[in-house]
């Protein structure tokens, strides 16, 4: 299983197993970022030999909290990185193989109606979305339709809510539940309630847009 190996390896290999993966994976890298987001949180646990409830491992073990910041700065740096290399080299990235594969024509002009949409929350949500990240973010950066900053402070805000929650996750199953099988089920579990949480969010920005043009075709304003 993908956890399985992943723990291995990070186990080995530590924070810089972790930081180089989910660099990778704003490359474009076929590994799901939550599944290594929740090996590094279980393999911090294990360094933990700390006993106690989970609040109270919380306190003492500073592994966690060390991973969640090299956590964080792997996948920063890894979406900068994708925006930049749009930014700096515009649409002549995607005649390089690899980027024409990660942004095909069709994915182009999709991500770019959707900027013209929903601007910058479009980068938000791009945070959740496995398969469209790196796309989004390259094209972001071609079309230079936010500034580094605006997408630095956007995705910073969905990771702040994303990595978190994987990685502490994993510290919390390692800990408290008695097999690997048990924290894939919550997995998937927290999954689900990322997606739910997601499309209430989607969905209201539909609805709120959709009144602003209504009262906007009445008044004018």
């Amino acid at each position: 299983m993908l956890l399985d190996s992943l723990i291995e390896f990070f186990t080995t290999y530590g924070y810089f197993a972790v930081f180089g993966v989910l660099l990778l994976c704003g490359f474009g890298l076929p590994i799901p970022e939550d599944i290594t987001l929740v090996a590094g949180g279980v393999i911090s646990s294990i360094a933990c030999t700390a006993d106690g409830s989970f609040l109270q491992a919380l306190e003492t073990c500073h592994q966690v909290h060390v991973m969640f910041a090299v956590s964080m700065a792997g996948v920063l740096i890894g979406d900068s990185t994708m925006f930049f290399l749009g930014y700096i080299f515009g649409e002549k990235l995607l005649k390089v193989k690899f980027f024409a594969r990660i942004v095909t024509a069709d994915r182009y002009k999709w991500v770019q109606a959707k900027f013209e949409k929903y601007g910058f929350w479009f980068i938000f949500a791009a945070r959740f979305m496995p398969g469209l990240r790196s796309p989004i973010f390259v094209v972001s950066g071609i079309t230079r339709k936010v500034s580094y900053i605006k997408f630095l402070l956007t995705d910073g805000f969905a990771a702040v809510i994303s990595v978190p929650l994987w990685i502490y996750l994993g510290f919390w199953g390692e800990r408290q539940l008695s097999n690997i099988a048990d924290i894939e089920h919550y997995i998937k579990k927290g999954q689900m309630g990322v997606f739910t949480v997601i499309g209430i969010a989607i969905i209201s920005l539909i609805l709120i847009w959709f009144v602003k043009k209504k009262i906007k075709e009445k008044t004018g304003f």
